[in-house]
Order: C-alpha cells, then structure tokens, then sequence
C-alpha cells in the first residue's frame, strides 16, 4: 500500500451464534431500562424454589423491595447481606412461585465448553462506594 492509499476498514464479522440468542433492540429500547444500585439487606432461600434466593434490597426509595433471584448454588445467602448490586428498577412485578419479585438484579456467566465445568455466575456490582438508588447508564 502507498502512502497515499487510505486503508480499507475492517468488516464486521458475525458474532458467535450463542451471542445472537435474541433480538437486537433500539437504543429507545434500552434508554427505557431503569438500571440502579441496591443495596441488599436481607438474603434467604426462596420457600418454594430450589435455585432461587429471595433477597429483601434497599434501592434508594426509602421502601425496601422484595426481589427473586435464581443464583442460589452460587452465592450463600448471608454473604450478599451488605453488598451492593445492579438491579432493573422498572421491570414490571412478578410472581415467581408464590413470592412477588419487583426487579431483578443482574449478573454475568459463562457458557461452560466443557459439560462436567460448573457453570460461573457473577452479580454485577459497582466498583465504587455509590448509594443506593444510584443510577447506571
């Protein structure tokens, strides 16, 4: 190539087919997403549900609310009394097995290559001290 020529952008290629699992939305779409800190206060097993932990939050209001979350297994639940996490604030309430869920916290996790490898599931936290009800954009 000479000095003169421009160089040819990349072509996008396809993500891997386990990233395309649903729709693509508009940026309207997630700008309608509520996404805040909280904070959890209370952590116990869901009475009516082997993977699910009820978690009691405080996420700014100054009332505290009752999320599902299906990450027992994964996390125990006295060790997430203090932390803080990433919830959808504005998801529309939910009855999850008997008890009403209004919000859900967010986490990653993996796609084990290996069928006999654990699957990970990871909350996602701020990596700052924020307080509840903070927003995340």
């Amino acid at each position: 190539m000479s000095q003169t020529e421009t160089p040819k952008p990349a072509s996008p290629q396809e993500p891997p087919s386990e990233w395309n699992a649903k729709p693509q939305i508009s940026f309207e779409d997630f700008a309608k997403l509520d996404l805040r800190v909280a904070k959890v206060l209370e952590a116990e097993d869901h009475p009516n549900a082997d993977r699910l932990l009820r978690l009691k939050i405080d996420d700014g209001s100054g009332v505290a609310r009752q999320i599902c979350a299906g990450i027992k297994g994964h996390y125990e639940p006295q060790d997430l009394v203090g932390r803080h996490i990433i919830i959808v604030a504005n998801l529309a309430p939910r009855t999850i097995r008997g008890e009403e869920s209004r919000g859900m916290l967010l986490a990653g996790s993996n796609l084990p290559t290996d069928e006999d490898a654990p699957r990970q599931v990871v909350l996602l936290t701020p990596m700052g001290d924020l307080p509840p009800g903070s927003t995340v954009s």
